[in-house]
C-alpha cells in the first residue's frame, strides 16, 4: 500500500465523493478511482457500494476507516502541537488521561498541583488508552495516564496503582442484598460493558467463562456505565476508582471474584525532556 492510497481512501471516505475528493486533492477524478481499485487490489476488501451514482461504504470500508485514522493521529497531534506553541509558548503542562481517570482522581491532582504551581498552564486531553499512548510518543502531551499498556513505539511506562473491580447493580436489585458476587450470578443479567478492543473489557469479560450475561449495552466511558446501572438499565463491573470520585446514591457496590485488575499506568515519551512541572505533577500523582 502506498501512501497516496491511503491519502486517497481517506479523503473519499470524509467527503463521501471521488469528484469532492480529487478537489480536496488537486487532481482528477480518475486518478481518485484509479487509487481506489489499487487499494481494494492489494487489500483484498471491497471498501466502497456504488448505488445510484452515491458512493457508500462497506462494512470493511468503515473498519479499515478507524485503521487509517488511527494511523494519521501522529500527523494531527503535530498540527496541534504547533498551534498549542503558537498560543501558549512551551510553558504548558500537556496531560493526556483515559475519561476514568480524568472524570475522577484528575481534578484531585490538579488542586494539588495548582497550589504548588499556580501559574503553569495546564491542559487535559482526554481519549481512549491506544490514542493517549501515541499522543504521549509523539510529545503531543508531556505526560499520558491510562488504564491499560498497548504497543507504543516511542513511549515508557511506570504502574501507578492498581485496584480490583467491583460489582455495581441498582439498589433494589436482587443482587443487592449480597456481599459479594461471582460470575454465575449474573447469568441472564442484563449487563452494561466498556466498548470492544478495550483492554479493560478484555480483562472482565475473561472472567466470565461460560458467559452467560445479556450484553445489551456498551459505552467508552466507565462514568456512564455508573449512571446507566444507577438508571436500573444493567449490572456491570468497574473500576472502583471511578465509583469513589462519583455521588451514585442508587448504586450498590460488591465485591466481585474471582479478581479483576484495574491498573493505571503513567506514560512518558522515551526522548524527553523532563521539566520541573512535570516532575512535580508526577509527585501529585503518587501522592493522591
Amino acid at each position: 500500500m502506498k501512501f497516496k492510497q491511503i491519502e486517497t481512501f481517506r479523503v473519499v471516505m470524509l467527503t463521501r465523493s471521488m469528484t469532492l475528493a480529487a478537489k480536496e486533492l488537486h487532481t482528477t477524478q480518475p486518478n481518485i478511482s484509479r487509487f481506489i481499485a489499487q487499494l481494494e487490489a492489494e487489500t483484498g476488501l471491497h471498501l466502497f457500494e456504488r448505488k445510484a451514482g452515491r458512493l457508500t461504504p462497506t462494512a470493511e470500508g468503515d473498519a479499515f476507516y478507524q485503521e487509517v485514522q488511527r494511523s494519521f493521529l501522529g500527523m494531527d497531534a503535530l498540527e496541534n502541537s504547533v498551534r498549542l506553541i503558537r498560543q501558549l509558548g512551551t510553558g504548558t503542562l500537556r496531560i493526556g488521561a483515559v475519561p476514568s481517570i480524568a472524570m475522577s482522581v484528575m481534578p484531585k491532582v490538579i488542586q494539588v498541583f495548582r497550589k504548588r504551581y499556580p501559574d503553569t498552564p495546564v491542559s487535559i486531553h482526554t481519549n481512549d488508552s491506544p490514542t493517549v499512548a501515541k499522543w504521549t510518543a509523539t510529545r503531543y502531551c508531556d505526560l499520558g495516564l491510562v488504564s491499560y499498556l498497548v504497543d507504543t513505539a516511542g513511549v515508557q511506562s511506570s504502574l501507578w496503582a492498581q485496584e480490583q473491580g467491583v460489582c455495581i447493580v441498582p439498589v433494589g436489585h436482587r443482587l443487592a442484598k449480597k456481599r459479594s458476587v461471582k460470575p454465575s450470578d449474573f447469568d441472564d443479567e442484563p449487563f452494561i460493558s466498556l466498548t470492544q478492543g478495550d483492554g479493560t473489557r478484555e480483562a472482565v469479560d475473561a472472567a466470565f467463562n461460560p458467559d452467560r450475561r445479556k450484553l445489551i449495552l456498551d459505552t467508552p466511558y466507565a462514568p456512564t456505565i455508573c449512571r446507566m446501572v444507577e438508571m436500573g438499565l444493567g449490572v456491570s463491573v468497574v473500576n472502583p476508582l471511578v465509583v469513589r470520585n462519583m455521588s451514585l446514591p442508587g448504586i450498590k457496590v460488591l465485591r466481585f471474584e474471582p479478581a479483576v485488575q484495574f491498573a493505571r499506568h503513567v506514560l512518558i515519551a522515551q526522548q524527553h525532556t523532563e521539566s520541573a512541572q512535570m516532575t512535580a505533577f508526577m509527585r501529585c500523582l503518587a501522592e493522591i
